[in-house]
């Protein structure tokens, strides 16, 4: 059976199940506990699994990141929630250095199986270091597995893929649409596969590559420009950052030989420059135009007035697409 669930929904039950199934899956957090998480993705647990295993944090990301590095290796599995995904900078040193090392560092003989998910991306009116989307910081990284859902069913099914892992998965929620819209999500737990896109829209005249709250832009452009223009858009839900799906990529630009990467990390050093040279190095022969980025600026994310000019929008998409088949 199935229900509709907005995105926070699946991922609180995403947890849920897994905490009943697996004694050792735990989650640290600020405010996780009595008031449910920021967003309260948690809410429930503490009543559900007791203190031992749904635990308030101190103040300190370095110090929660570098306990759940600890507990993973030491046979639990935590879920770490940092509130902002700007609030991580303090634990970067932990994550990079460590968390994702500690495979190679001991020769295979240990690993940490730990999840950290955290909130990101513009749109909510947050106060500054609320909005960041940096996504490339740990896709850089070696030993990170870092995931970006789209949807309810893909954050469910993601998230129980994550929390399986034997190494450690940086899971990006999109803030904006946390509680958007409702989908049918299963009630038994099922996996999504790390590393998989999926084509949410067919097409033949140009893909469109994007993520988290950025493929509903996608989606809305290519069904406006289908009734305005008859121009048929492929939109390709990446859903993993790294490692990203090289094969369905190249697959979807040899089908329309021409393509537009969407997402609203600032421009310079963001994916969208990775997916460019994957297209360059096995199907620049296919290509028809220059691939397009439509992208953050390279400024701080903006406050509350100008916030919507900083974020891509569908007619930005859209123009983007026109000037890529107008080539």
């Amino acid at each position: 059976m199935s229900r509709k669930l907005t995105i926070i929904q699946a991922i609180t039950e995403a947890m849920d199940q897994k905490m009943s199934e697996d004694q050792r899956v735990m989650l640290l957090g600020e405010d996780i506990g009595v008031n449910g998480g920021v967003f309260r993705a948690t809410d429930g647990l503490l009543e559900k699994y007791g203190s031992d295993r749904v635990v308030d944090t101190p103040l300190a990301e370095a110090g929660i990141i570098g306990s759940a590095i600890g507990l993973g290796m030491n046979g639990m599995i935590p879920i770490v929630e940092i509130q902002f995904l700007a609030f991580i900078y303090p634990g970067f040193e932990q994550i990079v250095s460590h968390a994702a090392r500690m495979r190679y560092r001991t020769r295979g003989q240990y690993h940490v199986p730990m999840v950290i998910r955290t909130p990101y991306g513009a749109g909510i009116r947050g106060p500054e270091l609320h909005s960041e989307s940096v996504e490339t910081f740990f896709a850089h990284v070696p030993g990170l597995k870092v995931v970006a859902p789209s949807s309810p069913y893909d954050a469910k099914g993601l998230l129980i893929s994550a929390i399986e892992d034997p190494d450690p998965v940086v899971f990006l929620e999109p803030t904006k649409i946390y509680r958007a819209f409702k989908e049918e999500v299963p009630e038994e737990m099922y996996r999504v596969p790390i590393g998989k896109a999926k084509v949410i829209r067919e097409g033949s005249d140009v893909s469109i590559f994007a993520w988290g709250a950025m493929v509903r832009v996608a989606e809305d452009a290519a069904k406006q420009l289908e009734r305005e223009r008859s121009w048929s858009c492929e939109v390709v839900d990446l859903r993993t950052i790294y490692p990203l799906d090289r094969d369905a990529i190249v697959k979807s630009v040899k089908k329309t030989g021409r393509a537009l990467v969407v997402h609203e990390a600032h421009k310079t050093a963001g994916m969208g420059a990775e997916i460019i040279s994957i297209i360059n190095e096995e199907a620049l022969i296919y290509m028809k135009a220059p691939v397009k980025r439509i992208a953050g600026f390279d400024v701080p994310v903006p406050q509350f007035s100008i916030e919507d000019d900083y974020l891509p929008t569908s007619e930005r998409v859209k123009q983007g697409i026109a000037q890529t088949i107008q080539f």
